[in-house]
């Protein structure tokens, strides 16, 4: 059984952005609409590497495809209080072709490269699978009998 993980407090609001936005572009009828579209993000980040600068949502998606995240062992760090980027830097792989926006990020804007990995890393692990309601929620619901019920209602309204 995978641990539950919750989401830190400190990264909540980006977070929800960096979903909806996710989200919004993975369309089953266009599946090449995401790749495509963070694929010119990149583009142009590479071309500006500090573009995104206060916008975490935006330069996540944009090296969402250019960092690998081991995942499995940054979940053994503590992320409940946040992180330096020193503690979060060993578990990011960059890929070639994006060393050196990504450094140059780094070196001006280490706060938001170190926020935006850790929301992928969240994203990676997110279940947006419904929650079941409480069984005892479901009895209560279940337990209303219509034959047993006051119906002050007129059916012939």
């Amino acid at each position: 059984m995978p641990v539950e993980t919750s989401l830190p407090d400190y990264l909540s609001e980006e977070f929800s952005l960096y979903l909806e936005n996710m989200t919004s572009l993975a369309d089953p009828e266009n599946p090449d609409l995401l790749s495509n579209y963070l694929s010119n993000l990149f583009d142009q980040l590479k071309q500006m590497p500090l573009l995104f600068s206060g916008m975490v949502d935006q330069l996540a998606m944009a090296i969402s495809t250019k960092v690998r995240i081991d995942s499995k062992n940054l979940a053994k760090v503590e992320l409940n209080a946040e992180p330096s980027w020193a503690q979060i830097k060993p578990f990011v792989g960059v890929h070639a072709d994006a060393r050196a926006c990504i450094t140059e990020i780094m070196t001006h804007a280490e706060h938001d490269l170190k926020t935006a990995v850790l929301l992928i890393h969240f994203y990676n692990g997110y279940d947006a699978t419904p929650l079941q309601a409480e069984e005892a929620e479901q009895e209560q619901v279940d337990g209303y009998d219509s034959n047993n019920y006051n119906n002050d209602y007129d059916e012939n309204y």
